[in-house]
């Protein structure tokens, strides 16, 4: 087959402009094939033509213009691409934490459900005198719980700080004392919550009787427990070991910085991730402070040093307000979440009758925290305000105070990370 007269491209020629199909052909080629038409004038016009058809196929043929012409363009050949085989996905990465990011996320952290592992934290859970009281009397355990289970159990694991003993024999009678006692039935709540992990390393559960009593029964149905700086908890979530540590810092002296890192050191060996639970600070502050002759140990120096000694992520209780939270060295420390479960909506007399803290606005406030890891790094926290109501049941906080609860906590933040003081609330 001969090439037309349109542009076309071939494998070997390129381009072929109109009327001239050999132009891309070597020039030496071209002169050779066309010489014996021009030197020859004497030849005969039939001998001449029937050598010039002879010799144009020749040329044709040599500049391969003859091979399968296609309806349309074909591309200009290129180097072979090589096969090579799909990589597999790798972690998308992630972007170190930050206050701007945590309490303005966009969006959700990357990856699969396989790779994502979410622990809820709540305020301090006090089943004890008038809560105690009014569950007595409704004949339900789980009464201050209802409004949020759904939301607190749907967690790989709930680890929630119990600051009143269960005790059988334990009398419902709402009296303002300290000396806190909860009905053993409070289980059902704690169960209906989805906890797996509950914190006694605080300065309330020991009221009466013997913690031993309490972590007991808390094992009889099904949670595990942390004392203070005892053997670490560890879970296995989906084949991602978590370890969890208590401390209590408060009513107790100064925490023995060298078990503190021992049992935190411990823990890293058993398990990818480490969260380490404290009991510390002033009462009803809104930054972390040392409360002379009770919790003499700075938090902040606390938080890290467990951190410094391996831990990935901290939590704390005990102020019954909601306080600020830490990045340090690019692990999270949520210094206070608040009242979660308590009967601080009223002032008992005799009792902190100071309004502006005893019972206030603050102590009826608590945030449930949630804490996002992407397989062992925590990639993602975020906080949900509630509110205590007159009948002591823990209700969602409305979008009003529920933006001011998280404003109140960043500012908080911000002025931790500025090393300024304590921001209005």
């Amino acid at each position: 087959m001969r090439c037309t007269s349109s542009w076309r491209p071939h494998s070997r020629c390129g381009w072929s402009p109109p009327t001239a199909a050999w132009v891309r052909c070597p020039w030496s080629m071209w002169w050779s094939v066309r010489t014996p038409l021009l030197v020859n004038p004497g030849l005969k016009l039939a001998a001449m033509r029937s050598s010039a058809l002879v010799l144009l196929t020749l040329l044709l043929t040599t500049c391969a213009c003859g091979g399968g012409q296609t309806s349309g363009p074909t591309p200009r050949a290129t180097a072979a691409t090589r096969a090579t085989a799909t990589p597999a996905p790798t972690p998308t990465p992630q972007a170190p934490l930050t206050l701007t990011g945590l309490f303005h996320a966009q969006g959700g952290p990357p990856g699969t459900s396989s790779h994502i592992r979410t622990l809820i934290a709540t305020g301090d859970v006090i089943p004890a005198r008038l809560v105690n009281l009014e569950a007595s009397r409704r004949g339900d355990y789980a009464w201050p719980f209802r409004p949020t289970a759904d939301f607190v159990k749907n967690a790989d694991v709930t680890y929630i700080n119990l600051e009143s003993p269960l005790l059988q024999g334990c009398v419902p009678d709402g009296r303002p004392s300290l000396n806190f006692c909860g009905d053993p039935r409070w289980t059902q709540g704690l169960q209906m919550i989805g906890t797996k992990v509950v914190n006694v390393a605080n300065n309330h559960v020991n009221s009466g009787r013997p913690v031993t009593e309490t972590k007991a029964l808390l094992e009889q149905n099904g949670m595990q427990v942390t004392t203070d700086l005892g053997p670490p908890v560890v879970l296995d979530v989906r084949g991602l070991k978590i370890a969890f540590v208590g401390c209590r810092a408060v009513e107790n002296g100064s925490v023995d910085r060298a078990q503190l890192k021992a049992v935190i050191q411990q823990a890293r060996q058993l398990a990818q991730i480490v969260v380490v639970q404290f009991h510390w600070g002033k009462e009803y502050e809104r930054q972390p402070m040392v409360a002379p002759g009770i919790a003499p140990d700075q938090p902040i120096e606390l938080g890290h040093l467990a951190i410094d000694a391996g831990a990935d992520l901290v939590i704390g209780n005990h102020p019954h307000w909601v306080q600020g939270v830490e990045v340090y060295h690019g692990h999270l420390i949520t210094y206070a979440h608040g009242n979660y479960v308590f009967d601080q909506v009223n002032c008992f007399p005799g009792i902190g009758s100071d309004y502006r803290t005893y019972c206030s606005e603050d102590t009826r406030t608590s945030v449930i925290g949630t804490y996002t890891f992407y397989d062992d790094k925590l990639v993602a926290a975020s906080w949900k305000p509630t509110y205590t109501d007159t009948a002591l049941q823990t209700q969602w906080a409305d979008p009003d105070r529920s933006q001011k609860v998280l404003k109140t906590m960043e500012d908080a933040s911000v002025q931790l990370a500025q090393g300024q003081g304590e921001p209005t609330s």
